[in-house]
């Protein structure tokens, strides 16, 4: 497939026309800052989405609430054309708190996905044939991710998670097919729905060191669909099909594991180190434009602090920066699609508590311009707000 002619819409990308949509990265905390690390750090500063195993260190009568946005501005790049857009997104919402001194739960509601695209007169060859049609094809929607999670610290070194994710969601797709003088016009909506269970654990080797593991199990995201589908030739329109609702293929999710290791040092300098495999191959599915793969991701981020004063505001910000790189996990014409990003970010404090202001900017790379294929250039700046509120704490001093 060449996608040689290409008009993005405001919130995703053109790979987004491929199963549900492009995978969407709703990172909690200062994670975004660390490009995108974090498996083995605890949730004792902030929500930790990464690791359900880290709410075992939730502070007692802490109460966490965390909300964030990101701004994207992307250059798409083909052989022959260039196109901006710039967006800005919802990324999450989402609160915990602690069940008991050795445990937290936490509820979280963030997109999975996003299926948001718009592709004008891709050209592409007729199966079995030297001829060739144009299509034209736009989407809008994608999943979301509603998710309940617990972790249980045992001892002062191991703690143990699970998290229960609902995805719910739909698509539509418009798709005219000119081949010659006869157009087909597709318009489908998909309904998708299933459950997803995610396990976690960490264990600090000792006060400086922890490591962190991640397991998200297989999971079948059901769907059925509502399509119309006319034909339009000499200016005469028939209709095949109108409203015909049918079930089609579910979408199947691979098995995901993940590793992270958390290091510091002299008690102001922190690094996280992540490696994630994707087992898309086993999920035995395949697009019609390209196939899905294994994917491989890596992450490592870093953070300072100076030694806290609390007499001067600038001493008690946090400083971070961060790289990502993945795989992907679509191959198109036998080309991955891989994607690459750095990052940097402030951690502002609001009050006394661990309430901050977390501020990142990262920069990427997603695909290639040889090939035939689109490469996008984006620039993101993420925002998100961290309070932390002190609950059931009787008054000393009234």
């Amino acid at each position: 497939m060449s996608l040689t002619s290409f008009s993005q819409s405001i919130s995703s990308s053109p790979y987004s026309l491929y199963g549900v949509g492009s995978l969407y990265d709703s990172d909690f905390g200062v994670i975004p800052s660390i490009g995108s690390s974090g498996i083995a750090l605890p949730s004792d500063t902030f929500i930790n989405n990464l690791n359900p195993s880290s709410l075992g260190y939730l502070p007692q009568n802490h109460f966490m609430f965390d909300i964030g946005g990101k701004a994207i501005a992307t250059t798409y790049q083909s052989g022959s054309r260039t196109e901006n857009r710039n967006n800005f997104q919802f990324s999450h919402i989402a609160f915990a708190f602690p069940v008991t001194k050795n445990s937290g739960f936490s509820v979280a509601l963030r997109p999975y996905s996003s299926a948001t695209f718009k592709i004008s007169n891709l050209k592409l060859p007729i199966e079995n044939s030297q001829e060739y049609y144009y299509l034209t094809a736009a989407g809008s929607g994608g999943l979301n991710n509603f998710d309940f999670s617990y972790g249980y610290r045992l001892g002062k070194k191991l703690s143990v998670g699970v998290s229960a994710a609902v995805l719910f969601g739909n698509t539509t797709d418009d798709r005219s097919s000119l081949i010659i003088s006869s157009i087909t016009n597709i318009h489908k909506k998909t309904d998708y729905s299933g459950l997803r269970a995610t396990l976690g654990g960490q264990y600090k080797i000792d006060s400086t060191l922890t490591i962190g593991s991640t397991f998200k199990l297989p999971a079948q995201i059901r769907a059925s669909k509502v399509q119309t589908v006319q034909t339009v030739t000499d200016d005469v329109v028939t209709t095949v099909e109108s409203d015909v609702a049918s079930n089609i293929d579910d979408y199947y999710m691979p098995l995901e594991i993940g590793v992270g290791v958390s290091k510091r040092f002299k008690n102001n300098l922190n690094m996280t180190l992540d490696y994630e495999k994707s087992l898309w191959n086993d999920s035995n599915q395949s697009e019609l434009y390209g196939d899905f793969v294994n994917q491989d991701r890596f992450a490592l981020g870093f953070t300072y602090r100076a030694k806290k004063n609390i007499r001067k505001y600038w001493d008690s910000v946090q400083y971070a920066a961060g790289a990502n790189f993945d795989t992907g996990y679509l191959e198109v014409d036998g080309k991955r699609i891989n994607n690459a990003a750095i990052s940097i970010g402030l951690s502002l404090p609001i009050d006394n508590t661990y309430s901050a202001l977390n501020i990142s900017y990262s920069y990427g790379q997603k695909g290639k311009i040889s090939d035939n294929l689109i490469k996008e250039n984006y620039h993101k700046v993420s925002l998100n707000l961290s309070l932390d509120g002190i609950w059931f704490v009787k008054r000393k001093i009234e």
